[in-house]
């Protein structure tokens, strides 16, 4: 299938079938669009006219709907004047279940505006199997009646889902009921505690009505949305990804943040939009990637290949080639170390940490206990047997991915808690008796309440602790912040506050850390690595007067079962196979979510084999590259704040 390409509004653009507007963060862009809406809704006020708006759940548009918010409470916006229609809903789902779409809007939206209920148009995932067809017929005719949709607010999902269009949606398609891929249900289960909790439909407008709309805003942030975004803005359009039909509009724009353009041409290749400034960094970024797409490895590179690959402008200032070449050869060597804490007593120009002070206090801050042993399991081990103060601190309990079955097939195991149906171990006023004894009798479970999170904290801990004593740690090194915002709050739900900050200032000011490793500067700001990300720079700022910040750095290690970008390893810490085998045995550790694979894979790998397999294929890379070929590397990113 194709289509004329529109003009580009950029140079930069020039490669882009649908227009982008690149901020520094998602606040930046939200409130752009917010902006926008209420310049919309103010001038259609003056003409006495209403503004029909379609909007989105999911993480992605809460800051647009709280900046939204903010402008009805502090600067008097009013939305009397405006209609809505929203995307989707799953079905069949009562409207006053907390993942419903229904729920979601009123919490995050409705309940704080002006606008008028009649107003509101939400599917309902409460309507009877038989008139699902009528429904959306009806829903499609409102909007007709109501003039049509002037802006329509999107996100996009990692399959190239806008709304519930998933892949093999069509560009004609209308509102109806569509079957859910796997990958979307496996996004979703945290969500309902569960993915056996999560509904196998939905109700959806299709890609047709959202076309329809006059002028469409699609909005994504972080790192783990660049893929699917520079395939749908400057791929071909497809089934296959449905967002990419967006193309065919007029009127359609991508707000998003840097982190999620990351693989638009115009930020990966920038020297195929212009002659670029070729900073030391784009220079290893452009080296790097020519070498892996002509399969060569560093110290083979020549002219030619810079040259048909448009870097002549490269090798006219950095050049010749083989100068080139060694440079970065040697730059990327270094970032090799298997010294994670530095090498005491040794020339640390050229290595990722320094060699002083010897053996140095580490802090390791995890979002959930699964992160940090995913990702730098080895490195722990390597640290710790290198002789540093290693504390490895969990700022959640993570309780809220467990599933009700491995909840059960835990406490069925206890027989220390529930024996023969007679509570043990607990005070007789402990309200956790209630919650076992209803457990003993039937077996049920309600998912929300306090004493079931609880125990699904104590299966966390559990897991948490035998993973940190694999990899070394004792007890006493093994810190639960347990952050209020997750105690109090649920995914997409989360508000961190001063409490939140405050304890993990205490922490920080109590180890003095040489080194920070953490995670989730480029998450999705809403999701539960970006919020912890959120509450570590606060925190960070807090502690700026502090005479040990100004000795420590930051490393980053990657969000999700994955690795950096090659160009962006600063510091790449090799293991050997036995220190592999090590990890993997720390993961497994992890029981709770080992058995648990659909949050992490919908090709259904075991977590700790994507892991081992994630490490693999970096030191197989770092290896085409023509350095020495490890087992595995783990990767690290320095932080500048």
């Amino acid at each position: 299938m194709s289509h004329s390409i529109k003009a580009s509004k950029t140079e930069a653009e020039q490669f882009e079938r649908i227009r982008t507007r690149i901020f520094n963060n998602a606040d930046e862009a939200s409130r752009e669009v917010a902006s926008e809406i209420a310049g919309l809704i103010r001038q259609r006020a003056k003409e006495g006219k209403n503004v029909v708006l379609g909007l989105a759940t999911g993480s992605t548009p809460v800051r647009l709907y709280r900046e939204l918010i903010r402008q009805h409470k502090a600067e008097g916006l009013s939305f009397a004047n405006v209609i809505t229609f929203n995307l989707d809903e799953y079905y069949p789902l009562d409207r006053s279940h907390p993942e419903s779409y229904h729920r979601f809007m009123q919490d995050q939206l409705f309940d704080h505006l002006d606008i008028p209920a009649g107003n509101i148009n939400l599917l309902d995932g409460e309507t009877p199997r038989q008139e699902v067809f009528a429904h959306c017929r009806q829903y499609e005719q409102r909007i007709v009646d109501s003039g049509g949709i002037d802006l329509q607010i999107l996100g996009i999902g990692r399959t190239g889902h806008i709304g519930f269009n998933e892949p093999g949606s069509t560009k004609d398609s209308r509102t109806r009921l569509v079957n859910l891929d796997s990958v979307t249900r496996n996004d979703a289960a945290k969500d309902f505690i569960g993915s056996e909790r999560v509904p196998t439909h939905a109700i959806t407008m299709g890609v047709g009505s959202i076309l329809d709309a006059k002028k469409v805003i699609l909005l994504a942030w972080g790192r783990q949305k660049a893929p699917v975004l520079a395939r749908a803005a400057e791929g071909p359009t497809t089934e296959s990804l449905p967002a990419s039909f967006l193309q065919f509009h007029d009127n359609v724009c991508f707000y998003i943040d840097e982190a999620a353009a990351g693989e638009l041409i115009q930020k990966a290749q920038p020297w195929r939009v212009s002659e670029p400034e070729w900073t030391p960094a784009l220079i290893r970024k452009a080296v790097i990637s020519l070498s892996a797409q002509v399969k060569k490895p560093i110290l083979k590179l020549v002219e030619e290949d810079y040259s048909e690959a448009g870097m002549s402008s490269l090798l006219v200032e950095r050049g010749p080639a083989y100068d080139l070449n060694i440079r970065l050869f040697n730059e990327i060597q270094h970032t090799i170390t298997g010294w994670p804490g530095g090498k005491p007593n040794a020339d640390d120009s050229n290595r990722p940490e320094r060699a002083h002070p010897a053996q140095k206090r580490v802090l390791i801050l995890s979002p959930e206990p699964e992160d940090s042993i995913i990702a730098m399991g080895g490195t722990i081990s390597r640290l710790i047997d290198q002789n540093h103060e290693v504390t490895s601190a969990f700022l959640t309990s993570g309780e809220l991915a467990i599933s009700d079955q491995e909840l059960i097939r835990s406490v069925e195991s206890l027989n220390a808690v529930i024996h023969e149906g007679e509570i043990l171990r607990m005070a007789p006023d402990d309200p956790r008796n209630a919650w076992l004894e209803s457990f003993a009798r039937d077996g049920s479970i309600d998912p929300q309440s306090s004493a079931c999170r609880v125990f699904k904290r104590f299966i966390r801990r559990s897991d948490a602790l035998a993973s940190m004593r694999d990899c070394g740690l004792a007890r006493s090194q093994v810190q639960f912040l347990d952050l209020p915002f997750y105690q109090q709050g649920y995914y997409r739900r989360f508000h961190p506050g001063e409490e939140d900050v405050r304890s993990l200032v205490a922490l920080l000011d109590f180890i003095q850390p040489h080194q920070i490793f953490m995670t989730g500067s480029e998450a999705d700001p809403t999701n539960l690595k970006g919020v912890c990300f959120s509450v570590f720079l606060q925190a960070w700022e807090g502690v700026a007067k502090a005479a040990w910040r100004k000795d420590c750095l930051v490393w980053l290690f990657p969000e999700d079962i994955g690795h950096w970008p090659m160009y962006r390893i600063d510091m790449a810490v090799p293991l050997s196979p036995t220190e592999l085998r090590k990890k993997i045995r720390g993961i497994c550790q992890q029981t709770s979510l080992v058995n648990q694979t659909p949050f992490f894979s919908a090709a259904r790998a075991g977590v700790w084999e994507l892991s081992s397999e994630t490490d693999c294929q970096v030191a197989r890379l770092y290896h085409q590259f023509g350095l020495a070929h490890y087992e595995a590397i783990e990767s690290f990113v320095r932080w500048s704040n």
